[in-house]
């Protein structure tokens, strides 16, 4: 599998504004994410109500957008941004952040590399149309031509009715799909915050 060709930003420290705290260590290709979970009542005031979840974690070196999205551009592009009615073509790489960093995508892609060829292999949607989550919609309109940006998303934000048939991006592997699926779908004491990586590799006009 390709190296990355940009400075690696390690997944985020998973501290956040409670009494509760883990830890994780981080790969972008080759480990899961596993953090330390203290699951008692006491410190995740969520889990004694039926919200399933913990309580919200923000990270202090991520801009908050009002709909809650955090984000952090990995690398600033140098092109132009895309607009409403604009196809776009990403690469993307997909980790459960919430329940063990589990990673749903990877891209078989040297991240930072040039755009050749056809884009069959990449995702690509059109600005707008309501095709992918509400935080893939929004993390793109402000990403230069070239941007890598990781988002983290918060349920609200994410797949509709925890289903990814009904909005992309899908994982394009059975394994992947299944890491999502049980977190999306699970009823259990499950955190469904999710982190996205985001490269813009191409945007095709309207």
């Amino acid at each position: 599998m390709a190296t990355p060709s940009f400075s690696f930003h390690p997944i985020p420290n998973f501290t956040k504004n409670s009494s509760s705290s883990s830890s994780s260590s981080s790969s972008l290709r080759h480990r899961q994410i596993v953090p330390s979970l203290d699951l008692s009542t006491s410190s995740v005031p969520a889990l004694r109500g039926k919200d399933y979840g913990k309580t919200k974690m923000r990270y202090p070196d991520y801009t908050e957008t009002q709909s809650d999205l955090q984000y952090k551009d990995l690398r600033v592009g140098s092109g132009p941004t895309p607009k409403i009615g604009d196809t776009v073509v990403v690469d993307w790489d997909g980790y459960t952040i919430g329940y063990y960093g589990r990673i749903f995508e990877a891209r078989n892609k040297t991240k930072g590399g040039s755009f050749e060829g056809g884009d069959k292999d990449f995702f690509k949607f059109r600005v707008g149309s309501q095709e992918v989550i509400p935080a893939f919609e929004e993390a793109i309109t402000g990403i230069a031509l070239g941007g890598i940006r990781r988002i983290i998303v918060p349920p609200e934000l994410g797949y509709p009715d925890y289903d990814y048939d009904k909005k992309g991006p899908r994982p394009t592997t059975f394994s992947g799909q299944r890491a999502l699926s049980f977190v999306l779908r699970n009823q259990g004491l499950i955190d469904k915050t999710l982190l996205f990586d985001i490269e813009l590799l191409k945007i095709i006009p309207n």
